[in-house]
């Protein structure tokens, strides 16, 4: 079943015409939404189902530096900068907390992982460091297990999945700007070459510059338009609990589960692998670029063939915008959550935390996870197609970064000087003969 996410009532008006129109109003739509409101300019967060009611509302809640991939780390630090001051800036609440995360090795091996890690990240002035078995037993002091250590960075936080792009959207609408629900992005029109228009089912804006930041649905949405994107999706399925003591302020990773503390007392809990990943065509399609991630992580991922094949098959790409497209069809990606693997994970979550033995399970959810050859996102212009900007295969990094990737592509398309360097996330990397291989942890 889907998670609560906090309402956020539609704009009754839409524009005719708009300087930017933001398709997709997760996390990282919210906060390029935001971005570019701060900067003067006129933008339609356009959102086929609800705000935040996809991945951005069922993931973990992790805001960390902790393991990124090194490409990835200044957007990182760049993006916990500015969820440190977001409740502040947007004058509402995102439930962000500094309270650290907490990676537990399962082996000496995974120590020297994490031990090159930090050493690594060290030099970018991130507070990361290894604790080894003792430390670790006084710092989880309600933790029975022993191990043989642990990956801490003091300085990452949580934030509530719930909350966040609810919240960010509406400070845009407080400041004058137009959020629509239900209102489904069918297409783009062109004039002269370049974006003119995004035609909705309730009506054209006609716009300069649109932002693609559809999650899962991007790679569907610009087959209408002939784009290729190597991305694909896995399934990943989480719970939540009842309250119950605090073993942490923070996030932990450890080797048969993780956990978020929640701010109203229970935990987030997933397993942390077992993910499962529904072969469908742009599998096989992509199959070359995305070879590496999938040796790294065949031992993370449960494969299946079935319907989503053939309905990824079938569907079509060349819909009328003039008629019901698929992004109608399904307002809001609910998948059915693996319940076995979140029982055994919560099984030996209490098992390692015996003070937790009375918290009960509240709910099971599962949600999309949009993810790329190297797991690094894709923010960049289309040269194809001036106008037109993708911020898309967040590889289930994108609650974490949202502020400071939307913050970077609401530079791209203000054509402003960048925050970060912007060249790992191009999208011409995965045409160019670039070697696509993941490098986090």
């Amino acid at each position: 079943m889907s998670p609560p996410v906090d309402p956020v009532v539609s704009s009754e008006k839409v524009p005719d015409r708009v300087d930017v129109v933001v398709i997709g109003a997760g996390i990282i739509g919210t906060s390029a939404a935001w971005y570019l409101t701060k900067r003067g300019l006129s933008v339609a967060l356009i959102e086929k189902g609800v705000v935040g009611g996809e991945q951005s509302s069922r993931n973990w809640g992790f805001v960390r530096q902790q393991g990124r991939d090194i490409r990835e780390l200044p957007l990182t630090m760049e993006a916990l900068r500015l969820w440190r001051g977001m409740d502040e800036d947007i004058e509402g609440a995102t439930g962000f907390t500094q309270g650290g995360v907490c990676y537990i090795a399962k082996s000496e091996e995974d120590m020297a992982g994490f031990e090159a890690w930090a050493e690594i990240a060290n030099t970018y002035q991130v507070d990361t460091r290894p604790m080894g078995r003792t430390e670790l037993a006084s710092f989880l002091p309600d933790m029975t297990e022993s191990h043989p250590g642990a990956l801490y960075t003091a300085s990452d936080g949580r934030a509530e999945p719930s909350m966040a792009a609810p919240a960010i959207a509406r400070a845009i609408m407080a400041r004058g700007n137009t959020v629509l629900t239900n209102c489904a992005a069918r297409g783009i029109e062109t004039s002269a070459g370049r974006v003119s228009a995004v035609v909705t089912e309730k009506g054209a804006i006609a716009c300069d510059a649109v932002l693609l930041a559809g999650g899962h649905w991007s790679s569907l949405f610009l087959k209408r338009h002939q784009i290729a994107l190597p991305q694909v999706s896995v399934r990943a399925s989480v719970l939540r609990t009842s309250p119950g003591p605090q073993v942490l302020a923070g996030s932990l990773s450890a080797p048969d589960f993780a956990i978020r503390r929640r701010a109203d007392g229970g935990y987030t809990m997933s397993r942390g692998t077992g993910s499962i990943f529904p072969l469908v065509p742009d599998a096989f399609r992509y199959m070359g670029k995305f070879w590496s991630a999938f040796q790294q992580e065949r031992g993370n991922l449960k494969y299946t063939f079935g319907k989503p094949f053939f309905d990824a098959a079938f569907q079509g790409t060349n819909w009328a915008l003039d008629a019901e497209t698929p992004f109608e069809r399904t307002r809001i990606l609910d998948p059915k959550p693996d319940i076995g693997p979140l029982d055994d994970g919560f099984a030996a979550f209490k098992k390692a935390f015996p003070v937790l033995k009375d918290i009960k399970i509240e709910e099971y959810w599962a949600g999309m996870i949009d993810g790329t050859p190297d797991k690094l996102p894709c923010i960049d212009a289309l040269p194809s197609l001036p106008g037109f900007y993708l911020a898309t295969g967040f590889s289930g990094h994108g609650f974490g970064i949202g502020p400071g990737a939307g913050r970077l592509a609401a530079q791209m398309v203000a054509e402003d000087v960048s925050s970060v360097d912007p060249a790992p996330f191009r999208y011409a990397r995965f045409f160019d003969g670039t070697k696509l291989v993941p490098d986090d942890l």
